[in-house]
Formats: structure tokens, C-alpha cells, sequence
């Protein structure tokens, strides 16, 4: 039987990598066509460190939560929601908003694969997989989706700066 803790732990992951892969194809349908690659790739990515966290729970004989799965799957639209309020016009904000979104998520598996690392030195179960690749892979897109945030950044919070100066 496998640990408790261990399989909620990676459902927890496997639930929030759902999410983030909802909200790329979400952002990649919205995003202006020179964006489109980019959400596409990092999609590709993502979904790539899934298949590998779905191998090792498979490994260890951990199920998938439906339940995490369910609210994932909610957890996205209520996202999709609020990036719709905060910026109906879905322009530099949403884009900025949903990029921070996805970079924390980058950073939850980064911390993920950091974690099992650490505890593969005592469990020999967790061991056979390259944490340290993985957690490489996780740091080089969160540096992609950087460029890309802050450059969002400008276009939303410098543009409603200007604006409100022009209104004065």
C-alpha cells in the first residue's frame, strides 16, 4: 500500500500540472498569433514533466484522485473567470495575471522535483528517476515564462499609468 502522504502529495501535483495545462491552451486561444508558439511549447513541456510524474506514481501504485482531478478542473475555470473580470477586454493584464499563474505553478513542480530528490536519498522507492534534469527543466521555463511576464508587466501596469496621467 502506498504512503498517504506520498499520494496526495503527487496528486496534488498531478491536479495543479492539470490546471496549468488547462490555462495554456486557454492562453495560447486567446494570445496574439506571434505568442501562439510559445504557449504551445511550454504546453508541450508541461505535459511532458506530467507523463513523467504519472510514471512514477504509476511506479509506485498511486492512484489518480478524481477528486483532485474534479477540482482541478474547477479550479481552472474559476481562474479563467477571474482573468475575464479583472480584464474583460483580455489584453495586457489577463495576459500578465495568467502568465504569474502558470509561473507559480513552474515553480510548485520545481519544488517538487527538489523535494522527491531529497527524499529518494532515504526512500529507495522515489529513486530511478533524474530529479535533478527535471527540476532543470522546470528553472528554464520558469525563465521563459519570465521574459515573456514581464514584458506583460509593461504593457499592462505602464499603459495604466499613462492613462491615468493623461486623465489628470
Amino acid at each position: 500500500m502506498p504512503n498517504e502522504h506520498l499520494a496526495t502529495y503527487l496528486n496534488d501535483h498531478l491536479a495543479g500540472s492539470e490546471v496549468a495545462l488547462e490555462l495554456l491552451e486557454y492562453l495560447a486561444a486567446e494570445a496574439e498569433t506571434p505568442m501562439k508558439p510559445f504557449f504551445n511549447e511550454l504546453h508541450a513541456d508541461v505535459l511532458a514533466d506530467r507523463q513523467e510524474l504519472e510514471a512514477l506514481m504509476a511506479r509506485l501504485h498511486i492512484a489518480e484522485s478524481h477528486m483532485r482531478k474534479a477540482s482541478a478542473w474547477l479550479t481552472e475555470k474559476m481562474t479563467r473567470l477571474k482573468l475575464r473580470l479583472d480584464d474583460p477586454a483580455g489584453g495586457a493584464l489577463r495576459l500578465l495575471e495568467g502568465l504569474e499563474a502558470v509561473e507559480v505553478g513552474i515553480e510548485g513542480k520545481r519544488a517538487l522535483w527538489h523535494g522527491l530528490a531529497a527524499v529518494a536519498e532515504d526512500v529507495p522507492d522515489l529513486r530511478g528517476m533524474d530529479y535533478a534534469r527535471l527540476e532543470q527543466r522546470a528553472m528554464e521555463q520558469h525563465q521563459r515564462v519570465e521574459v515573456v511576464r514581464l514584458d506583460a508587466a509593461k504593457a499592462a501596469l505602464h499603459s495604466q499609468e499613462a492613462e491615468a496621467r493623461e486623465a489628470a
